[in-house]
This record gives structure tokens, C-alpha cells and sequence, in this order.
């Protein structure tokens, strides 16, 4: 007996803990993760006819087979609740069972008794045989209770066999939704087995392919370091006029004082020489350091700074002046902070970059198809600087850097989070 009430009480431990995720909230995660894996396979339809690389496809298609294994750790999770309640409902079957016995062999023994001792006597004569009235009443009474304990004791086994019947209802339903819950389950992992074998046939593919890959990879890595050199040298022209005007500046205001070899240690400095009016700025953009304004309305960094490796091909570092963010198609560069336009560059046929000075700090916006600024115009935090391209493949990527002086400083320790 006690070792059945720990089993019961390990079972109801278990299914409290299962519990917590009814059914219901179990058929609804079920229902969203089929519908993500939907949308990965329109994603995946719709790469394999667009994308000329298969990195992409790839990366979708371990995004869907992660789905598909949360999806069948749901239907099992599914399945071990409906197991548990299968459990507890075949134990209250066999109780119900045992319960029905004990009443069917009580009931029929008061039968039998009843009927033994009506062919002894009649209940007149039980009555009569009474040796006063009060006897009399205490002994109609007692027929009284006996024929009304008899009814109470048939309903019971009535109610019982009712219960009994709904219990087996209700374990016969509760076994066909386990068929199908398995069957579904054993569907989910043939189409896991599928998706692993796409996913290889995919990874083969990409490495036929990856010497062309990497050497695209490089490519645009150059393109990106050539990008990055012009930067530096806009910046670095930028310093160097500012400084020369700071130098004569100087000479013009102490014509007596200032020596040769002053003017020229200004002239030739890598940092920018600053006004009153530019240290203002420079110190309000530090101070605004972790809660700049992003550089886009809606977006999610995709590609973050510094060196790092491919995410498919380990061994090949990339390496990133600034941080990549992808938005929506049509979406508009803005500026993070107020400041003057110093240069706008057209770095390819379809793109341009936009470089924003802040004291000794700037700002470049790259992979713009339009602007709406001149250099010399002054922007204030969160205007419109221009559209962001859309390439061939559907991104919608914003290159965006942060530099004091010519040194890049990583734009993540400076927008909001």
C-alpha cells in the first residue's frame, strides 16, 4: 500500500510539474513554432531563387531543423502529460473497480439476508411479536433504515458504474490522441532526418563552392579597407584645414609671440585643434556616450565591430571598422547626434557615405543610394541624411562608424541599448 501512495505521489509531483504547461498552452507554442517553420520555408523558397550564394541558405535551413527539434520536444513534452494523465486515470478506473466489488458483494449479501428472513417471518409479524410499543417502533424504525441504506447502497453502485463508464470514455479518447500524437511525432522526425540531409546536401554544395566564396569574402574586404582609407584621409584633410586655420588663427592674434615652429606643431598634429565652440560639442557628444540616438528608426545590428571570424568559414577573420545594421527596405540614414556635414562621398555608382564632425569626433554613414544634406549643412539628432540602399539580394544594410579624430572606436559602446 505504501509503495502504490509513493508511486502516486511521484506521478503527482510529475504531472504539477508538467501541469504548469497545460495542453492547450502546449498546442499553441506547437502551432507557432509550424508556423516560424513556415515562414522559414518561404524564407528558403525564396533564397534559392535569388540568392546566388548558398550561405544564406545554410544558415535558414539550421534555423528550420532547430525549429523542427523544438517541435517534436513539444509533442513528446505533449505526450508525456497525456501519458501521466492516462496513469492517474487507469488508477481511478481500478479503484472505481475494486470499489464497485466491495459494494456489488455487500448489496448482495443484504439481499440475500433480506430474503432469508422474509421466508422466516413477515414483517407483520416482526412487528407483533414486539412485547411493547416501543419495541414495536424501534423495530419499524429499523426497516425503515434498512430498506432506505439498501436504496442509498444501489444508487452507489449506480454512480460508480456511471463514473466507470465516463473513465473509460474518457481513457479510450485519451489513447487515440496518444496514437496520434506519436504518429505525428514519429512524421516530425523523418522530416528531421530530411531536413539534416538537405542541410548536407546544402554544406556540400557550399564547399564546392568556397574558394569562389572566400575570395568574394576578401573582395569586399578589401572594398571595405579601401572605404576605410578614404575615411581616415577625409578626416584626417579635415584636421589638417582646421588646424591650419587654428595656426593662423593664432599667428594673427599673437603676431609676436608665436614662433615658427608653434604654428607648425599645430599644423602638422593628428588631432584636431578645437574651438571653444567645437570643445563644447565634442564634450556633450562624450557625455552622451551609451545613449546616442540610433543611427536608423528600426533595426538589429547584424555584423559587430573589430576583427572576428566568419560565421560559416571559422578560419577567415573579418574584420569591421563599425557595425552593420539591418533594416527595413526604404528606411532613412539619421544623424546620432547634432553636427556639421563635412564631406559626402560617392564611394560606388549606387552608393555614397555621408561623414557628420562633432567637436573631434565624426560620424560616417555608409551605403546610402540618395542624400539630402551638403557638406557644411548642420544636423540635428535624428534628421534624415538620406535613403539607405536596398542590393540585389533584399538587404537593407547601413554601414555606421565612429571615429575621435582618425581612430575608429566601436559604435556599440555608444548607441542607446
Amino acid at each position: 500500500m505504501q509503495k502504490k501512495l509513493a508511486t502516486l505521489f511521484l506521478v503527482f509531483l510529475s504531472t504539477m510539474a508538467w501541469s504548469q504547461l497545460t495542453q492547450e498552452e502546449l498546442e499553441q507554442r506547437k502551432i507557432k513554432i509550424q508556423q516560424e517553420i513556415q515562414e522559414k520555408e518561404r524564407m528558403l523558397q525564396e533564397v534559392r531563387g535569388k540568392e546566388k550564394s548558398v550561405t544564406k541558405l545554410l544558415q535558414i535551413q539550421k534555423e528550420k531543423i532547430g525549429l523542427k527539434q523544438k517541435l517534436i520536444s513539444t509533442t513528446e513534452k505533449q505526450a508525456k502529460l497525456l501519458s501521466n494523465n492516462m496513469y492517474i486515470n487507469q488508477v481511478e478506473i481500478n479503484k472505481l473497480k475494486k470499489d464497485l466489488v466491495v459494494l456489488k458483494e455487500d448489496y448482495a449479501e443484504m439481499i440475500v439476508k433480506s430474503y432469508k428472513s422474509r421466508s422466516q417471518q413477515s414483517r407483520a409479524m416482526f412487528l407483533l411479536s414486539s412485547e411493547n410499543f416501543l419495541q414495536a417502533y424501534k423495530r419499524l424504525q429499523y426497516m425503515k433504515q434498512y430498506s432506505s441504506y439498501r436504496k442509498m447502497q444501489g444508487n452507489e453502485i449506480k454512480d460508480k458504474s456511471v463514473q466507470l463508464a465516463d473513465h473509460n470514455a474518457k481513457l479510450s479518447g485519451q489513447k487515440t490522441e496518444k496514437e496520434k500524437l506519436l504518429a505525428e511525432q514519429e512524421k516530425q522526425r523523418q522530416d528531421l532526418v530530411k531536413e539534416k540531409q538537405e542541410q548536407e546536401k546544402i554544406a556540400n554544395s557550399l564547399k564546392k563552392d568556397k574558394k569562389q566564396i572566400i575570395a568574394e569574402i576578401k573582395k569586399k574586404q578589401q572594398e571595405s579597407r579601401k572605404i576605410d582609407a578614404q575615411i581616415q584621409k577625409m578626416i584626417r584633410d579635415a584636421i589638417a584645414e582646421a588646424n591650419k586655420k587654428a595656426a593662423a588663427a593664432k599667428v594673427k592674434a599673437n603676431p609676436k609671440t608665436t614662433t615658427a615652429a608653434e604654428t607648425k606643431k599645430i599644423e602638422e598634429s593628428t588631432k584636431i585643434m578645437l574651438t571653444p565652440e567645437g570643445q563644447l560639442i565634442s564634450n556633450n557628444f562624450k557625455a552622451n556616450k551609451g545613449s546616442l540616438n540610433w543611427p536608423v528608426e528600426k533595426g538589429a545590428i547584424t555584423l559587430g565591430f573589430g576583427d572576428q571570424p566568419h560565421p560559416v568559414y571559422k578560419s577567415l577573420t573579418i574584420h569591421n571598422s563599425g557595425v552593420e545594421i539591418t533594416t527595413e527596405a526604404g528606411s532613412s540614414a539619421r544623424a546620432v547626434f547634432g553636427g556639421e556635414v563635412t564631406k559626402v562621398i560617392i564611394t560606388s555608382p549606387l552608393t555614397k557615405l555621408v561623414c557628420v564632425q562633432h567637436g573631434d569626433f565624426f560620424t560616417v554613414y555608409q551605403n546610402l543610394s540618395s542624400v539630402n544634406v551638403s557638406a557644411g549643412d548642420k544636423v540635428s539628432a535624428k534628421q534624415s541624411i538620406g535613403k539607405i540602399r536596398t542590393n540585389a539580394e533584399g538587404k537593407t544594410v547601413l554601414k555606421f562608424t565612429i571615429s575621435q579624430n582618425a581612430s575608429f572606436v566601436n559604435p556599440m559602446n555608444w548607441l542607446k541599448r
